[in-house]
């Protein structure tokens, strides 16, 4: 047991980042970015990682904007494991988390069943989840597309019950419908156990 969840993120990263020979810092960002709509709170935990040399075909892939940050500053830190407040009309839209999946606790061990009404909860999590997401008002329409170049899975807690997903578009998750207002856990896993890959949430209003 470790005491708490900068420890287990710390370890994630440390796995991921042996496995692959990357490059990682830990950094003291921890600030809020305002936009209409959008409050993207940096974890406490301060985790960050650079992107110089940190597997540049599957950033230039997913971390989208993580890529076009690093062609300006390449030394510039990323955060990640972030926590973001919403409001209806947000924007930009479609706005991104990031983050590492995997863990070391079956997915259906959080939610306490295999399948719910949006997919099965498969894969392997943190204890702790990955983010936290709290919608200030009902939305007619939201929607949660991990992207990642591995196999990940999705599970979300929050008003109203637990939603989990595998394999909506190629091997990542989604869920997407109307989402009443509230605070909601997300945990981003990887479908085998012992796997850590970077991913990117594009959270999204608009209908595609």
């Amino acid at each position: 047991m470790f005491p708490g969840s900068l420890e287990l993120r710390e370890i994630k990263f440390a796995r991921f980042s042996l496995h692959h020979q990357t490059f990682h810092e830990r950094s003291s960002l921890n600030h809020t970015m305002n936009q209409p709509g959008l409050k993207i709170t940096r974890r406490s935990t301060g985790f960050a990682f650079v992107l110089a040399g940190l597997l540049p075909g599957v950033f230039n892939m997913t971390f989208d904007i993580a890529a076009a940050s690093a062609q300006t500053s390449p030394a510039q830190p990323l955060t990640i494991f972030e926590n973001v407040t919403l409001s209806p009309n947000f924007t930009p839209d479609p706005t991104t988390l990031r983050g590492i999946s995997g863990g070391d606790r079956a997915a259906n061990q959080i939610t306490g069943r295999p399948n719910t009404a949006t997919g099965p909860c498969n894969g392997f999590v943190d204890a702790q989840p990955d983010h936290t997401i709290v919608l200030t008002q009902f939305f007619s329409r939201l929607s949660l597309q991990v992207q990642s170049t591995e196999d990940t899975t999705i599970v979300v807690r929050g008003p109203g019950g637990t939603w989990c997903n595998d394999d909506t578009s190629g091997k990542n998750p989604g869920i997407a419908g109307q989402w009443l207002s509230g605070t909601y856990q997300v945990w981003v896993g990887s479908f085998a156990q012992n796997t850590y890959s970077p991913y990117v949430i594009r959270i999204s209003e608009i209908n595609p």
